[in-house]
């Protein structure tokens, strides 16, 4: 067995002790009028305006080196056996040319019907009060409608392109939009299923402490396929960082 010197070990603790340090955890707890996610419920087998949604999670960063991972999670009934999604991921944070910059990858995991599970990478650009994010599937599997579990069908290379707009526009209150598009890949297309877009526009107050209201008009394009789990609904949000 390969033993590691203490000498060595020592060093590398001591080396490793000002980002220990200075690492924050964070954590989070949401209740939600209705979870949509890129403008589709997640709740299909009880589509309704109000169908609560309970949600939560960490974030974990490493000091001021820019790396960060998290979870989150959130109460789901698409899937067979499931009623929970969870999200894992991890990334780095940076600026460059004016821009705050954030690349890393996301794995979306279904306990109980791994049909669903999906993983991307992703990167974003900030410039002021814009967002633009774009996330690549590099799994095969995509949230069910491709993988090896599913189908012979391939989901990856399926992408998503999102601009957000973020701005304070009283005290403690910033208005928010965003647009998003849903490309899918070629054999999720072949399926018949459409490319669409989604969108939200809505608001958020800040009550201090930690405890942050939302509210917005969300939804999706080409309800003729995806039927009412598409159509616009107005998302209340209630949200609590701990």
């Amino acid at each position: 067995m390969h033993r590691v010197p203490l000498k060595s070990l020592i060093v590398a603790l001591v080396a490793a002790a000002p980002v220990l340090a200075s690492a924050q955890l964070t954590a989070n707890v949401a209740l939600t009028t209705n979870y949509k996610f890129r403008g589709q419920d997640q709740d299909v087998n009880r589509i309704k305006a109000v169908n609560p949604a309970i949600q939560g999670g960490f974030d974990y960063t490493f000091g001021e080196s820019g790396f960060y991972i998290g979870n989150w999670n959130s109460s789901v009934d698409w899937l067979s056996g499931n009623s929970i999604e969870m999200d894992f991921y991890g990334g780095y944070k940076f600026k460059a040319a004016d821009l705050d910059w954030d690349v890393g990858a996301l794995t979306y995991v279904y306990p109980g019907n791994s049909h669903g599970n999906t993983t991307e990478l992703y990167g974003a650009g900030t410039w002021g009060p814009v967002t633009v994010k774009y996330s690549h599937t590099i799994s095969k599997d995509y949230f069910g409608w491709a993988g090896a579990k599913s189908s012979d069908n391939k989901g990856r290379n399926t992408g998503y392109l999102n601009v957000a707009f973020a701005q304070e526009i009283a005290p403690s209150t910033t208005l928010k939009a965003a647009v998003g598009y849903t490309r899918f890949a070629s054999d999720i297309k072949d399926l018949g299923v459409p490319n669409y877009v989604d969108y939200s526009v809505g608001a958020a107050y800040d009550f201090g402490s930690g405890l942050v209201l939302n509210g917005a008009i969300q939804g999706a394009t080409k309800k003729g396929y995806f039927g009412d789990a598409n159509k616009a609904r107005l998302i209340v949000s209630i949200t609590k960082t701990l």
